[in-house]
């Protein structure tokens, strides 16, 4: 058993902010300097729970807690499983697994077979949940709206995924590939270990800043062909990253409010209805709407966070300063 030695930079890889030596979080954008390495670990524990060893698994579950700040919500998370973990019966030890009836059939052929199985197994647990989702949501967007602008926003809609899914994975964080609901949108499905308002907040405005520089490219690749179909998918992904962004329900905004107390949420209540009016762009009405109804709800934190209303504020912004620079209508082509 092996495991994945502390590395030597003194530079955070998500922010490139400096370090303190020996220092197992960066103290300005509080990501775990060991992302990658606990990721690793992690996965290599939940593969030896998954082939029912848990005392294994534990063992590489407290590897995890060198690399984690001691105080922080992870290493208690951690902690906990390890419990967990201990109270488990240990498997009786076998000197080989038996082969399935069907295998015995094969002959020589049956190692291929079985090997072949499994394979298919991982195949259909890792990733096949979001090939089959996607290749359906390519195909009803395919379907609306043609080939080019179909594949676009679809293009458009996994980048704004992917943007969750890699903000979680920085932060040493368990995540699942995205999955696509064909006419509705999609979601990634993450563990937060006990994590922060503030950081859940930070995962939910991922997404629709990745948003914002996919409209940004196609509003550059807009200025450089003249072709109507990047003015049309930047509209129509900076329209949908806003409209992603009302602070109720599932929405990422919503889960964003969850940092924000009630001063916070007047602040962008207030912001939004500037940007309808200095933008001309009603989809800021909605936000608006959604920002007064949570000034009323009783989800207000103890410890609100500044930086997330920046955050939210400063992303609503640049997604309108898109929409407003394009046209008001465009056409295909």
């Amino acid at each position: 058993m092996s495991f994945i030695p502390l590395p030597s930079s003194q530079t955070c890889s998500a922010c490139l902010a400096e370090l303190p030596p020996g220092a197992l979080e960066c103290p300005h954008c509080h990501g775990l300097v060991h992302a990658e390495a606990l990721e690793q670990i992690s996965a290599q524990a939940r593969e030896l729970e998954a082939q029912n060893k848990p005392h294994e698994a534990r063992t590489h579950w407290l590897e995890a807690l060198k690399l984690l700040p001691p105080g922080s919500t992870q290493a208690e998370w951690v902690r906990e499983h390890a419990r967990q973990l201990t109270a488990a019966p240990q498997p009786a030890t076998q000197s080989s697994a038996p082969k399935p009836k069907w295998a015995n059939k094969l002959g020589p052929l049956a190692p291929l077979a079985v090997g072949l199985s499994k394979v298919k197994v991982l195949l259909a647990t890792f990733k096949l949940s979001f090939l089959l989702s996607l290749a359906a949501f390519i195909g009803v967007y395919w379907a609306l709206y043609g080939l080019k602008f179909g594949l676009g926003f679809v293009a458009l809609i996994l980048l704004h995924e992917m943007g969750h899914f890699v903000d979680v994975k920085r932060r040493g964080l368990p995540a699942d590939m995205p999955v696509f609901l064909p006419g509705l949108g999609a979601y990634v499905r993450w563990k937060a270990l006990g994590v922060s308002l503030e950081t859940r907040a930070a995962i939910s405005l991922a997404g629709p800043l990745a948003g914002f520089f996919t409209s940004a490219v196609c509003v550059a690749l807009w200025w450089q062909t003249g072709s109507g179909i990047w003015a049309a998918l930047a509209r129509a992904g900076a329209w949908l990253n806003v409209l992603n962004l009302i602070p109720i329900w599932v929405l990422d905004g919503g889960q964003a409010a969850l940092a924000l107390d009630k001063q916070e949420r007047v602040w962008l209540l207030t912001w939004c209805v500037a940007l309808w009016w200095l933008l001309a762009q009603p989809v800021f009405a909605l936000v608006a709407l959604g920002a007064g109804f949570r000034i009323f709800t009783r989800d207000q934190p103890a410890h609100p966070s500044r930086l997330t209303t920046a955050y939210f504020i400063g992303v609503l912004t640049a997604l309108g300063l898109v929409m407003w620079m394009l046209p008001g209508k465009v056409t295909f082509g």
